[in-house]
């Protein structure tokens, strides 16, 4: 299949639809006296594969051909199977990782068929810089990374683009209503929901420097009290020995 690009230049955005070249997966009938940790041990991977029209069936794949595989078309990109003589579309549906390692540990494949209008997530890549950010300093906030959308296999972008040039202002935004998709391809997304937007950017409050105490006041204020109180018992000894002389004038 040839590849294929479509873009629109419109007002607002302006995005381009890559589609993959058509690739061919192998994989083997799996044997069920192996345990999965026994495949894996071999540098395969079990896997399964199953469809609208076509039955459950447990394969094994080479974990270097899948993790290619896996790279190039994602979870949104057509693909053949070939299973023996057999050739399928499919689709990668799941995929299990180790909880450890992030490494593939199990892979579904949906088969699809021809006129099957299918529902996957497509990944979603930002590119240009947006006036609003390069001459207003706003902050470029991404909502969304994918966008969900509804096609034949074969129309099935591979991801999406979007050209945030677009925003020239403080709270401008791109939304999914401003989509334009191709023939065929429709999004299941809220079409108020919001791709792409720039904010104004929070200001830093200035964090205060800390003073330091006055200690030195605090020690007059100290020493102060404390020569009121060395005075008290002065003035005590002042107050008996007026006493005593008025004693000894009555005498």
């Amino acid at each position: 299949m040839k590849n294929k690009e479509y873009s629109w230049i419109c007002i607002l955005p302006l995005f381009l639809y890559n589609f993959a070249d058509m690739k061919t997966l192998e994989v083997k009938k799996r044997d069920a006296i192996k345990t999965p940790e026994e495949i894996r041990n071999e540098d395969n991977m079990p896997a399964v594969y199953y469809g609208k029209k076509t039955e459950s069936t447990p394969v094994l794949v080479s974990m270097i051909q899948f993790k290619k595989m896996w790279k190039d078309v994602g979870e949104s990109g057509v693909f053949n199977i070939k299973n023996g003589n057999t050739e399928m579309q499919a689709l990668i549906h799941d995929v299990q990782l180790h909880p450890v390692t992030d490494e593939p540990v199990h892979a579904d494949f949906y088969i699809v068929e021809k006129g099957q209008t299918v529902t996957v997530s497509v990944p979603i890549e930002f590119i240009g810089e947006s006036p609003a950010v390069k001459n207003f300093g706003g902050a470029l906030v991404k909502i969304l990374h994918e966008i969900e959308v509804e096609a034949e296999p074969n129309n099935l972008p591979h991801e999406i683009i979007v050209d945030v040039s677009s925003i020239t202002e403080i709270d401008g935004h791109i939304a999914i209503k401003d989509l334009k998709f191709p023939k065929g391809v429709k999004t299941t997304e809220e079409q108020e929901e919001i791709v792409v937007l720039v904010e104004q950017p929070k200001e830093e409050k200035e964090e205060l420097p800390a003073v330091e105490a006055d200690l030195s006041s605090i020690e007059v204020e100290k020493k102060g009290k404390e020569e009121k109180e060395g005075e008290e018992p002065a003035s005590t000894d002042k107050k008996l020995q007026a006493d005593t002389d008025k004693s000894k004038t009555s005498k």
